[in-house]
Order: C-alpha cells, then sequence, then structure tokens
C-alpha cells in the first residue's frame, strides 16, 4: 500500500470520526435532559411560549447554543462594577418616590451591564436576551420582566397604571438576581451557568465582602420589604 494511499485512508477516517463526533455532540445538546439541565427554568418558559410544542422550543434552545455556546464575556473593571453597583443602588431608593423611573433605570442598566460583558448590545434586544438565556437561564427573565414593564411606561400609559407598583417592585426584584449575576467576578466563560459551580460565590467580590455590604447592595434588604405606597411616577 503507497504512502498516498495511507494518508487518503486517515484523512477518510479523521473526517468520518468528527462527522460522528459533531452529531453525537449536537444529540446530546438537543436531548430533552441535555436542554433542561442548561436552561433551568428558561426550558420549562420556552415550552410555554411555543404553547406546549416541546419539539418547537427544543429547536429553539438548540439553536440559542449554537449561536450563543461558545461566547466568552469581558471582565468589568473594579470602577465600572462599583459604578453599576452604585447606579443600581440610586434606583432602588428612586423607586420610593418614581417607581416608572426606577424600572427604567433597571431596565438600561441590565442592558448596559450584559454590553459590558460581551453579550449583544441592547439595540439587538431579542439577541441580546437569548444569549443571556444560554448562560444565565435562571434568572434572565427578570430582564424580559422588567423591560416589559419599563415599556409599559412609553407605550400608551404610565407603569403606574398599565402595572401598578407590586408588579413593578417584583420586576426590580427578579431583575436584581440577573444584576447580581452579571456584575460578579465569575471566569470569562460564560458557558458556565449559574447551576454550575464557579469556585466563588456570586454574592461575593475580590476582598470576601458581601456586595449585599457594597454599593447597591446594602439597600436591597430594605427596600425589597418596604411595602408602604410610594408616590405615582
Amino acid at each position: 500500500m503507497s504512502g498516498l494511499t495511507i494518508a487518503l485512508i486517515v484523512i477518510a477516517v479523521v473526517i468520518v470520526l468528527a462527522a460522528i463526533g459533531a452529531f453525537a455532540a449536537t444529540a446530546v445538546l438537543g436531548s430533552s435532559r441535555g436542554l433542561k439541565r442548561r436552561f433551568g427554568p428558561e426550558y420549562e418558559r420556552t415550552v410555554a411560549r411555543h404553547d406546549g410544542d416541546t419539539k418547537a422550543a427544543e429547536r429553539d434552545l438548540t439553536d440559542r447554543v449554537k449561536r450563543h455556546g461558545s461566547l466568552r464575556t469581558r471582565p468589568l473593571e473594579p470602577a465600572a462594577r462599583e459604578a453599576y453597583e452604585t447606579r443600581w443602588a440610586d434606583a432602588q431608593e428612586r423607586f420610593v418616590d418614581s417607581p416608572g423611573d426606577a424600572v427604567t433605570e433597571a431596565d438600561r442598566l441590565l442592558a448596559e451591564v450584559a454590553a459590558a460583558r460581551g453579550f449583544p448590545d441592547s439595540v439587538h434586544y431579542e439577541e441580546q436576551v437569548a444569549a443571556l438565556s444560554v448562560h444565565h437561564g435562571t434568572h434572565v427573565d427578570g430582564y424580559r420582566r422588567v423591560h416589559r414593564v419599563a415599556r409599559a411606561g412609553t407605550t400608551g400609559g404610565t407603569q403606574s397604571s398599565l402595572s401598578g407598583t407590586e408588579e413593578m417592585r417584583a420586576a426590580m426584584l427578579d431583575a436584581r438576581a440577573l444584576f447580581d449575576d452579571l456584575v460578579a467576578e465569575h471566569g470569562t466563560r460564560a458557558g458556565r451557568s449559574e447551576g454550575q459551580g464557579t469556585g466563588r460565590s456570586s454574592a461575593a467580590d475580590a476582598t470576601g465582602r458581601s456586595r449585599e455590604d457594597r454599593g447597591g447592595g446594602r439597600f436591597h434588604s430594605l427596600w425589597a420589604f418596604n411595602r408602604h405606597h410610594p408616590k405615582r411616577s
């Protein structure tokens, strides 16, 4: 057997093995179990958005992973992280007197932080949410919720009349969970979702202090349970 023949056989074997590997990876990725593990509650939300059509939902989720699964995030500089946390704290304090403005700022802030971390920018909102859902499936719906409530104030009414103070409060609380994930000092590999260990608590910074003791976090508990009615915005 000539050297050329052997080389061609080796190349053919490599191609076949690569095809088998790609097929196997796609099969695992597209399996219900794999998607449920990756997306968490986002799996059920997607099924619901597809009116219970599991196959359509899984095609949707698989497509998201193909587009955004390899995304690598950029770390935030300490000064930028502190600035974002301070802005979130300010928004929470503002909620008491102007809930509509606070929700709008929370929506804007999530979009900015996500873009700063390397996710698609907010000009392409749907694509930004799709990418976030791949890597933050547990909390991404908080962004959808606060975005929806914020938009209610700019399309034919006010947040107060269309959504109600309690809905705005709940939206802010849900959005805060995603905000915490985005400003956390995780590694640069975005594919590590909330459910997978990082070796460091997402609620602590490099100094060992909880973010609940820093900028935005120190107001969180008081704000969340302060149930008196704010002034209408």
